[in-house]
């Protein structure tokens, strides 16, 4: 009877561990939110979604990852259920590269394995020219490089963010006195949808909403958006080429793979410079094409997961030595690697004699 109480104890233990856990990362402006898939018993992939959505933009690939894995999906500030910044106070691109590193210091990690899209891979660029040490794995989404703009574009660019982020923040603070516009659901889907270009397909436009709407109070059958508006207007990192190219060469010897969406044109002939370097200064750097629009994870996550479901698994491999399942039930590229460990093993232990 005590062995099959301990049994039945374990297996609970294991199934609350795969289950998702919401976590509340404390920040000095308020705090973070995410929410902890998988594995948490090892250091997890931190994935960081785009501009405007937030972590239910993986809600699709996350299913398809190896099942070894631990992932950290946040919203980052101003997005999803994270707190807002005070009033008066722009979204800047530091920010969100200062949320890497607390998150980091929150944990303990001296290392951090990445997973971004969009907005979050220009980050993760950075983040990597910077600190190239701390990062074990990048995965990237549909953006290889930060953002060129002429001269005179950029001043341009600066002119108009200020004065809308003005009107943003004059909404922000009437926002506590009186509700935003409200939607149908069905409207939302279409706004949503329409605002992204066509890239979030009409069917997935949920994953995202749901973290990013509110129901009204006034009208209960609609919704009102409340994620903060002043993140429309944030403040990029821009670069020259020459200092993109300059960052690149930073980026040696960390794993980096990187998927275009075959529909989009983020990763256009102005990232080839980058990419040429990237792939020149290091050998672990990848780069693939999945058919799909910008938010390819979303729309078409079992084509992404054929490519990256690899990678992780060359760079962050389980620790075989810990599981306790039989080998047949194994993925097939997990077997691979065991019997890739036991030969090393068995040539070890050879060399010994």
């Amino acid at each position: 009877m005590t062995g099959t109480s301990t049994a039945s104890n374990e297996m609970e233990q294991t199934d609350e561990q795969e289950q998702p856990m919401d976590v509340r990362i404390n920040m000095p402006w308020g705090y973070v939110v995410g929410r902890w898939y998988g594995n948490r018993q090892v250091r997890p992939i931190l994935a960081l979604h785009g501009w405007l959505d937030n972590l239910g933009t993986w809600n699709e690939l996350l299913p398809l990852l190896p099942k070894h894995l631990g992932v950290l999906c946040i919203d980052l500030p101003g997005h999803g259920f994270s707190s807002k910044l005070p009033e008066g106070i722009a979204y800047h691109f530091v920010d969100y590269l200062c949320v890497i590193l607390r998150i980091m210091e929150e944990y303990g990690w001296q290392k951090v394995s990445l997973m971004a899209h969009s907005m979050s891979a220009m980050l993760c660029f950075i983040f990597a020219s910077l600190y190239p040490n701390r990062l074990d794995m990048l995965i990237s989404i549909d953006i290889v490089r930060t953002r060129y703009r002429k001269p005179p574009s950029q001043i341009d660019y600066l002119r108009t963010n200020i004065e809308r982020y003005m009107v943003e923040d004059e909404r922000f603070a009437n926002a506590k006195r009186e509700e935003p516009p409200s939607y149908t659901w069905n409207e939302l889907e279409h706004v949503l949808h329409k605002g992204s270009d066509g890239s979030v397909a009409m069917e997935n436009t949920h994953h995202i909403l749901e973290r990013n709407v509110a129901r009204s109070t006034k009208y209960p059958e609609k919704y009102f958006f409340s994620r903060d508006g002043r993140c429309k207007y944030y403040f990029e990192f821009h670069t020259s080429p020459p200092f993109a190219a300059e960052l690149a060469r930073t980026i040696r010897n960390v794993p980096y793979c990187v998927i275009k969406g075959s529909e989009s044109n983020f990763i256009d002939e102005e990232s080839q410079e980058v990419i040429d370097i990237l792939r020149s200064n290091n050998p672990h750097f990848e780069l693939h094409e999945v058919k799909g629009t910008h938010h390819v994870h979303l729309n078409n996550a079992k084509g992404v997961a054929e490519i990256i479901n690899p990678f992780i698994m060359h760079h962050r491999p389980p620790q075989l030595d810990n599981w306790t399942v039989d080998a047949e039930e194994l993925p097939e590229v997990v077997q691979d690697f065991a019997l890739a460990v036991d030969e090393v093993k068995r040539r070890k232990r050879k060399s010994n004699l």
